[in-house]
């Protein structure tokens, strides 16, 4: 017997049973040593399983599995209604702005108020507003990090009069609206200085990250209007919480005058930031130039630098989150150093804790306050003073600097968007006790109201402003053109793309048009690094377009919601083929699990909701992943879907034929062999066109024009060999699912595959 063989495992035994040995004799003898009067048995008179049953109710209460809990059912919640709010085409904080208000009195509360009141005691909501003000720190952060401070000093001129305008404007009128409102809604014991000049100021607030956001969902960011309404809201941003900070003074200290030393202290504590802490930080942030991570010291010094700014406006007593977003705003202005540091940060404040301070300004929203038709007047009389303010304010002041009324009104809509800055500003008025339930339930809802309108405020501007020339303009652009649009996520894939697009349309000369497009998810992005993403999306792009000598369009968009974008600018292009390339889905996709074995399937809302509608099924069948499904089903053109495996050139094609349907890639095979002189291979899968004869003429016309470029081949056995000297093959979607369904030798050995779905 071989015993070296068995050593590791005679080890184990012998190690576990002489241990187990040795503590079982030190238990025994230690029962010895208990002094039995002082030993109280935990003894109970129920059941084993009553005595589980309350154990395991104790456990649900305890406050670390209700925070866990909560911070699930928020997740959850925030997730599904921030989709739906996508799907409608509304910043997802709109629907994380819902949610919060679903789980609160307002919905749940009323209606389920036994489960709200397990889920969400009173005594709990402490562990969840800190959470929440760790979150709206490190959100403040973000913002203060996303500012271009550089474009304002280059770009400030008109801006700025637009933006102080737009605060100065909803202010005054924010505090004439007070003068009708305090005595029936202030809180017992508020002045009225307080308390006007915090409807004023939650009047004033524009929110710069949605705002930034919906410039990019509309393309905007590279026009004059994107520049000045991107730089009015980061003036707004500044000015606004610069604003707060001595409005919280005041407030604090009971008047003006009272508030006089902290406001110096504000002064001297911006000073310090500025002159002594962010040349520091900017000296830190050079000796991290040209690296692509951030060594742990170097993460530790800008976190403290955050915490400590935050405690020290905490302290002075202009709220935290000022120090926080001066932490960001001071932060080196290296656009690299930022993007890497605020992925850090960005998933932790923005998926895990964000949605926290949404679900806790909701459970202190009650809507159900609001209960006669007066007190709805006067939301709706908050509601017009708002947008007459922001918006009626911004649009005439952009109009008196010279800007035309089109530019005018959406710069006006755009900052009207209050979003969650709004939400900030009136948790700190409400925590300060300086509004009351009823009117912060009010300014919630106009909060909502005011952001929800901004999309359909530009929609309906753009309807008004849109000329006949501009609808007609693209229906004869071009169209005797061969026209091909590839849409790319990856720079890698958009040269491979694009080499193949060259293959189709080589020697179509003036005749064609290829159009090279990136869709990017705008949560990617930040304001002032979208250039630089764009460019480094495109990069290979254009260089491949130089080595091929091939005019190029490049098209960039950011985006909520990628593939209806994608289906939407691909239908309306008038193109004649979109070509994509097939990768992980981004939600795991099936194809990924049947070439390698699992059969994980992750479930999407829409999915589930196509479900319910009878129109699909949860589990994904197809060959394709969901992203790729959702372009098949809406696009009306050929798709053309490359599975990349080193695609160089496509000098040797392989176009398998398994049934009558499949013919249409003759097409494709042909345009191959007049602009690229490709070698053709036709495989006669099925033996159908031995058969037909409409389809051996077609084959016999190619070979006249082009001899020596078309084969049929009629082998019922295809060899590895023979597959590995092919560069492409061309192959239809309906077989491509039969290659995978029937788990086919061939999948192992293909070349890279074109798969063209004809619509």
């Amino acid at each position: 017997m071989n015993l070296g063989k068995y050593k590791n495992l005679i080890f184990y035994i012998t190690t576990i049973a002489v241990f187990s040995c040795l503590m079982y004799y030190f238990i025994i003898e230690g029962q010895t040593l208990e002094v039995k009067e002082n030993i109280v048995a935990n003894t109970s008179s129920g059941s084993t399983w009553e005595n589980f049953l309350e154990s395991f109710k104790t456990n649900l209460h305890h406050p670390l599995a209700l925070l866990l809990a909560q911070i699930v059912t928020i997740i959850m919640t925030a997730r599904l209604f921030g989709w739906i709010c996508m799907k409608i085409k509304q910043p997802t904080v709109i629907g994380e702005m819902i949610a919060g208000i679903v789980l609160g009195p307002s919905l749940v509360g009323m209606y389920f108020p036994e489960f709200s009141a397990f889920l969400f005691p009173k005594e709990s909501l402490g562990n969840l507003q800190f959470l929440s003000q760790i979150g709206l720190i490190l959100f403040m952060y973000i913002v203060g990090m996303e500012l271009d401070l550089s474009v304002l000093r280059k770009k400030a001129h008109d801006a700025v009069v637009i933006s102080h305008a737009s605060i100065i404007i909803p202010f005054a009128l924010g505090i004439g609206l007070s003068y009708f409102v305090y005595q029936e809604f202030a809180p017992d014991g508020i002045q009225f200085t307080s308390f006007a000049l915090f409807i004023a100021i939650s009047m004033s607030i524009t929110a710069f990250p949605v705002l930034a956001r919906i410039v990019q969902e509309r393309n905007l960011q590279k026009t004059k209007l994107g520049t000045i309404v991107i730089t009015c809201a980061a003036a707004d941003d500044i000015t606004a919480w610069c604003i707060l900070a001595a409005v919280i003074a005041i407030v604090k200290a009971g008047s003006f005058a009272s508030s006089i030393y902290v406001i110096i202290m504000a002064i001297a504590y911006v000073f310090l930031m500025i002159k002594i802490v962010r040349p520091f930080l900017k000296r830190i942030g050079d000796l991290q130039a040209g690296k692509n991570t951030i060594s742990k010291p170097m993460v530790a010094i800008f976190f403290l630098t955050l915490i400590l700014s935050a405690y020290a406006t905490e302290v002075i007593g202009i709220h935290a989150l000022f120090g926080a977003f001066m932490a960001g705003a001071i932060m080196p202005e290296n656009t690299k150093f930022r993007t890497l540091f605020i992925d850090k940060v960005e998933d932790v404040a923005l998926v895990l804790l964000l949605p926290l301070f949404f679900v806790f300004t909701g459970l202190r929203t009650q809507i159900g306050l609001l209960n006669d038709s007066h007190l709805w007047m006067t939301a709706g009389f908050i509601i017009l003073t708002a947008v007459l303010g922001k918006f009626a304010g911004s649009a005439l002041t952009a109009r008196f600097v010279g800007i035309n009324w089109k530019e005018s009104l959406t710069i006006g809509a755009l900052m009207n968007t209050r979003g969650l800055m709004e939400l900030i500003v009136l948790n700190i008025g409400y925590d300060l006790g300086v509004l009351s339930p009823e009117i912060f339930a009010m300014l919630v809802i106009m909060a909502l109201f005011t952001t929800f309108m901004t999309g359909p405020a530009l929609d309906f501007i753009n309807f008004i402003f849109k000329s006949k020339k501009n609808q007609d303009e693209p229906l004869h652009e071009n169209d005797s053109k061969y026209r091909v649009l590839l849409s790319f996520d990856k720079p890698e894939s958009g040269s491979t793309l694009l080499k193949l697009a060259h293959n189709f349309t080589h020697k179509m000369n003036g005749n064609k048009s290829i159009t090279a497009m990136n869709i990017a998810p705008v949560d990617e992005m930040h304001a002032y690094d979208i250039n630089e993403y764009e460019d480094s999306q495109f990069q290979n792009v254009i260089e491949t377009s130089h080595d091929l000598n091939l005019e190029v369009t490049t098209l960039f968009k950011a985006s909520t919601d990628i593939e209806s974008d994608l289906t939407s600018i691909t239908n309306k292009g008038h193109y004649d083929l979109l070509l994509i390339m097939l990768g992980k889905s981004m939600y795991e996709g099936s194809l990924l699990g049947r070439l390698l074995g699992f059969t994980t399937k992750i479930i999407n809302p829409e999915k589930l909701l196509n479900t319910v509608k009878g129109k699909g099924n949860i589990f994904n069948n197809s060959p394709f992943d969901d992203f790729t499904l959702q372009i098949l089903d809406k696009t009306n053109i050929p798709v053309g879907i490359l599975v990349e495996k080193d695609f160089k050139a496509a000098d040797k094609v392989f176009v398998p034929i398994f049934n009558l349907s499949d013919f249409y890639l003759l097409e494709y095979a042909k345009r191959l062999i007049n602009n690229n002189n490709s070698q053709i291979i036709i495989l006669d899968a099925a033996g159908q066109i031995r058969n037909n004869i409409e389809v051996k003429e077609l084959i016999r016309s190619i070979e006249q024009v082009a001899p020596n470029h078309i084969t049929l081949y009629n082998e019922k056995k295809i060899e590895k060999e023979f597959l590995n000297a092919q560069d492409l093959m061309l192959i239809s979607s309906k077989s491509w699912k039969n290659l995978i369904d029937t788990k086919s030798l061939w999948l192992s050995d293909i070349p890279s595959t074109l798969i063209i779905s004809n619509p």
